[in-house]
C-alpha cells in the first residue's frame, strides 16, 4: 500500500502529466527564481489545477518578497513559502521546491506559463458549467426544472462573455472536435400521450394552430407526430379546411401511411381530442427544452474534452451549441408568456370585482387510444 508521501509525489509529478500541469510546475519554478515576477502575473491561485500547487502560489503571495541581492545567495524566501504552504498540504515533500526550480526551462517565460494556466482554468470550468446544466436539465426532483435549467444556461452564457475578452480571436476559432450525435429524446408514455392530445385537438381547433408558432416539428418525441403536426399547419396555413379527413390526405401525401398506420389508426387519434391545443404544446416544448440543455451540456463537454482545441475555440464552439438551446427557449418564453391584452380589450373587460366562469381542465387525459410511435 503506498504510503501518503508516495500519493503525494504522483499528485504532484504524475507519470504522463498534462501540460497544463507543466505548465504550473514552470511557473511556480520561475517565480522561485524571480520572485519579482510576481506581480507581473495575472493570475489567482483557483486558475491552478493542481490544489498544492495553489497552496503555494498563495503563500508566495503572503510571504514578503526578499531583496533581490540576498535571494541570489540564500533560498530563506524559498524556505519561508514553502513553510507558509506545508500546513495546508502536510504531504508536501521539502525537495520539491527544487523540482519546481527544474521545471522551469526560461524564468522570463513565466507570462507564456500563466496563459497556458488561464487557458486550462477556462477548459475545466467551461465543462463544470456544462455538466451543471446537463444534470439541472435532468434533475426530476427540481420543482420548477424549466426554470432552474435556463438560470444555469444563462449562468454559463455570462461566463463565455467574460472569457471572450480574455482570449484573442484567431484563424480557424471553430472546434474541429467531432460532437456525438444528438441523443433521442425518450418517448414516454406520457410524452405520447400529450403529442397525441395536441394533434387531435389542433384538428378540432385549428384556429388555435396560427398562435402556436412557438412550437416545431423537432419538439416532438415521435418524428411520426411531428411529421403530422407539420401536415396540420401546412393546411393552416394555406387557409384550407382542417379536420381528420383533409389532415389524413395531407398525411397521405406526405408518405405518412405505412403497414403500422393505417388511415383507421390515423383518424381515430385526430378525432381523440381532450383539452386546449395549448396546453399539450406547451408540455411538449417543456420536454424539448429539457432535453436540448441535455445535448447542448454532451457537446460542450465533449469540446472542452479535447486538448487540442484553443481556449478561442473553446468559447466560439461553447457559444454556437448554447445558441440551439437558446432558440428552444425563445420559444417556450413566448409559449409561456402571456399577452397583455390590447387598451381597446381592457377597456372592455370584465371589472375585476367580477370572477371570470371556470376554465375547463385541460390536464385530465383520457385512456391511451391509437398510434403509440
Amino acid at each position: 500500500m503506498p504510503t501518503s508521501s508516495e500519493q503525494t509525489d504522483d499528485i504532484l509529478d504524475p507519470a504522463s502529466p498534462q501540460a497544463v500541469h507543466i505548465a504550473e510546475q514552470a511557473l511556480l519554478g520561475a517565480l522561485l527564481f524571480e520572485p519579482t515576477l510576481i506581480a507581473k502575473v495575472d493570475l489567482e491561485a483557483e486558475h491552478f489545477d493542481n490544489r498544492t500547487h495553489a497552496l503555494l502560489f498563495a503563500a508566495m503571495h503572503t510571504v514578503p518578497l526578499p531583496d533581490p541581492e540576498q535571494h541570489r545567495e540564500n533560498a530563506d524566501w524559498v524556505a519561508a513559502v514553502y513553510a507558509k504552504a506545508r500546513p495546508q498540504a502536510p504531504g508536501l515533500p521539502h525537495t520539491y521546491p527544487h523540482t519546481l526550480a527544474r521545471a522551469c526551462p526560461r524564468p522570463e517565460h513565466a507570462a507564456a506559463y500563466a496563459w497556458m494556466i488561464r487557458a486550462g482554468h477556462t477548459r475545466r470550468t467551461l465543462r463544470i458549467h456544462a455538466e451543471q446544466l446537463g444534470q439541472t436539465a435532468a434533475d426530476t426532483t427540481l420543482l420548477h426544472r424549466a426554470e432552474a435549467t435556463v438560470t444555469q444556461a444563462e449562468r454559463l452564457g455570462d461566463l463565455l462573455d467574460q472569457l471572450a475578452g480574455q482570449f484573442a480571436p484567431h484563424p480557424g476559432s471553430l472546434p474541429r472536435t467531432p460532437l456525438p450525435p444528438d441523443t433521442v429524446a425518450e418517448a414516454t408514455e406520457e410524452a405520447i400521450d400529450d403529442e397525441r392530445l395536441l394533434l387531435a385537438t389542433a384538428t378540432g381547433s385549428p384556429q388555435t394552430v396560427t398562435t402556436m408558432r412557438w412550437l416545431a416539428p423537432a419538439d416532438f418525441t415521435s418524428a411520426l407526430h411531428g411529421s403530422l403536426w407539420r401536415c396540420i399547419t401546412a393546411l393552416v396555413h394555406r387557409g384550407a379546411p382542417v379536420d381528420p379527413v383533409t389532415v389524413l390526405w395531407e398525411a397521405e401525401q406526405a408518405g405518412l401511411l405505412t403497414g403500422t398506420v393505417t388511415t383507421r389508426t390515423l383518424l381515430e387519434l385526430l378525432s381523440d381530442t381532450h383539452g386546449v391545443p395549448e396546453h399539450w404544446g406547451e408540455k411538449i416544448l417543456h420536454r424539448s427544452l429539457l432535453h436540448r440543455a441535455g445535448t447542448v451540456a454532451d457537446h460542450i463537454i465533449a469540446v472542452t474534452d479535447d486538448p487540442a482545441t484553443t481556449p478561442y475555440q473553446l468559447i466560439t464552439g461553447s457559444r454556437r451549441a448554447l445558441a440551439h438551446f437558446t432558440s428552444v427557449h425563445t420559444r417556450y418564453h413566448r409559449a409561456t408568456t402571456p399577452t397583455p391584452p390590447s387598451p381597446a380589450t381592457r377597456s372592455r373587460s370584465t371589472p375585476p370585482s367580477i370572477r371570470a366562469g371556470p376554465v375547463p381542465a385541460a390536464t385530465m387525459r383520457p385512456p391511451r387510444a391509437g398510434i403509440t410511435r
